[in-house]
C-alpha cells in the first residue's frame, strides 16, 4: 500500500494526524501551519508592537518551551521588533521546580535570551515544599497560584518590563471554562478567557498567544522539532480540582475533536454577557487591544502554573496516535438529535438580554496595607495567606545570643560548679 500524502503539499509523506482536524501533514507542513496559526492569533489581536520587551514565563515544560521557540522563529520571521527574555518562578519545590528550571537554562542558552528566576522564598519566606507540610495536599494551588501571578508581576517590575506572555493553551482555557462553570464564577470566566489581562495591580499586561493552541498539537510540535523540554508532572497537582474539568474535556474530545475549541468559543460568548459591574473593568491597552483588567491577577484562575499538563514525554508520540485512531472510530458513533419546533436563536442573545436583579457595586482599588500590592481589599490576597501560614508556622528553633549567655544561669553552668564527692557527702 503506497504512503498517505500530505494534503497540503501533496508530495511528501503524511507523518502527523493533526488531534484538531486530523488533517494528515506532513512535518513541515504541520510546522509552517502551526506557526501560521499562532501569527495570525498575535496579528489579529494586536498582541505587540516593535520595539517592545516582552518576557516569556518559562517554567521548562512542553508549553513555555514551544512557546519561546514559536516567539523566536515568528519574531525573526515577521520582523515583530520584540526584544525576548524569559522569567521563571522558583516556587521551591524539590525533584519538580529544581529539576525544570535547569532546563530552562539551557533553553536560555538555545534560545539566546537572557534568564531571571525569582523565586517564593525570597518573596515570601515560604517554599511550596513548606507551604505544603503546613496545609497539606488539599487547596495548595490556591496558595500557588496566588503567590505565582504576584511573582510574575514583581518580577517583571524588577525588569522593566510591561508585558508577559504565558503558556496556556485551548486545553487550559477550556478547562478554566469548565471550572468557573461548575463553581458558578462567571466573572472570572470572563476574565479568564480573554486572550489579553492586564492586573490591577501593576502596569503589566499578560497575553496568551497559544490559547487556541491544542495540547496535543503542542507536543507534536515539540516533539518533532526535538525541543528539549521537562516531563515530569507537579506533585502537588493531582490533587487540584483543575484535573476533574481535565478529565471531562479529555472524555469530550474523544466523541468530538473541535469539543476545545467549541468550549472556549462558548466561553467567550457567555464572557460578553456577563455585565460590566460585575466583571472587572474592560477597555483597550496601549495598543489598542481589549483588555480585561483582574484584580490580584487572578485571570488565570487557580493552579495557574502553566505546567499542570506538562506529563506527556516525547515516547508517547506512538500511544497518541493510536488514541487520534480511536478516536476516529468514536467520531463515527456521534448521533445528533434534532427537536422539533422553534430552535432556539443563539445570534439573537445580547449582553442587553441579561438582566440583573440589583445592581452591584464595582470594585474600588486600593494598595495592601502590608505589602503595597492593588488589591480589591485592604489586605492582598497573599498576604492574607501569608498571614495564615504564619500564625501557625513552629518555632523551630531558639537563638539565645552570648550577652544573654553569660548573664543567664543555666544548667550548664551551674554543673561548671559542681564537686561530685563519692560516698555519703553532699554535693558542694
Amino acid at each position: 500500500m503506497p504512503p498517505t500524502l500530505c494534503t497540503l503539499c501533496h508530495s511528501a509523506r503524511a507523518l502527523i494526524i493533526r488531534p484538531k482536524n486530523h488533517q494528515k501533514l506532513c512535518k513541515n507542513c504541520f510546522f509552517t501551519l502551526f506557526e501560521t496559526e499562532i501569527h495570525n492569533t498575535i496579528t489579529s489581536n494586536a498582541l505587540f508592537h516593535p520595539g517592545e520587551s516582552v518576557a516569556i514565563g518559562a517554567s521548562g515544560g512542553k508549553d513555555s518551551t514551544v512557546l519561546a521557540s514559536v516567539l523566536k522563529t515568528l519574531n525573526e520571521r515577521y520582523n515583530y521588533g520584540l526584544d525576548l527574555l524569559l522569567l521563571s518562578i522558583d516556587e521551591g519545590i524539590k525533584g519538580y521546580r529544581d529539576d525544570s528550571l535547569e532546563t530552562v537554562k539551557r533553553n536560555a542558552i538555545q534560545y539566546n535570551m537572557p534568564l531571571t528566576i525569582v523565586g517564593y522564598d525570597e518573596l515570601y519566606g515560604w517554599t511550596m515544599d513548606q507551604v505544603v507540610s503546613q496545609i497539606g495536599k488539599k487547596g495548595n494551588c490556591t496558595y500557588c497560584g496566588v503567590f505565582r501571578r504576584q511573582a510574575l508581576d514583581r518580577g517583571a517590575a524588577r525588569l522593566g518590563i510591561k508585558h508577559v506572555v504565558t503558556g496556556h493553551n485551548a486545553d487550559d482555557i477550556a478547562e478554566t471554562v469548565m471550572m468557573n462553570l461548575l463553581r458558578g464564577d462567571l466573572p472570572r470566566l470572563s476574565r479568564a478567557t480573554s486572550i489579553v489581562t492586564a492586573s490591577a495591580a501593576s502596569d503589566t499586561k499578560r497575553s496568551k498567544p497559544l490559547k487556541y493552541a491544542y495540547e496535543k498539537e503542542i507536543v507534536l510540535y515539540a516533539h518533532h522539532k526535538r525541543l528539549d523540554y521537562f516531563t515530569t508532572e507537579c506533585i502537588y497537582s493531582p490533587e487540584a480540582f483543575r484535573g476533574s474539568a481535565r478529565t471531562l474535556i479529555k472524555n469530550l474530545e474523544r466523541v468530538r475533536p473541535s469539543a476545545i475549541l467549541d468550549v472556549v468559543r462558548s466561553g467567550e460568548d457567555m464572557a460578553r454577557l456577563v455585565p460590566p459591574e460585575v466583571n472587572s473593568s474592560r477597555g483597550p491597552f496601549a495598543n489598542g487591544a481589549d483588555v480585561v483588567v483582574a484584580v490580584d491577577g487572578e485571570a488565570e484562575g487557580e493552579g495557574g502554573c502553566g505546567s499542570s499538563n506538562s506529563r506527556a514525554s516525547g515516547g508517547e508520540m506512538a500511544a497518541m496516535e493510536q488514541k487520534l485512531r480511536d478516536e476516529d472510530g468514536a467520531k463515527g458513533r456521534e448521533m445528533d438529535f434534532t427537536l422539533q419546533g422553534q430552535r432556539h436563536n443563539r445570534s439573537k442573545v445580547t449582553p442587553t438580554a441579561v438582566k440583573m436583579s440589583k445592581k452591584l457595586p464595582k470594585q474600588q482599588l486600593q494598595r495592601c496595607g502590608r505589602c503595597g500590592y492593588l488589591s480589591s481589599q485592604s489586605v492582598c490576597k497573599a498576604c492574607m495567606l501569608l498571614e495564615g501560614l504564619n500564625k501557625n508556622r513552629p518555632k523551630m528553633e531558639i537563638e539565645v545570643s552570648v550577652e544573654e549567655e553569660e548573664s543567664s544561669p543555666t544548667l550548664t553552668k551551674r554543673m561548671e560548679g559542681m564537686t561530685v564527692v563519692v560516698g555519703p557527702a553532699n554535693i558542694t
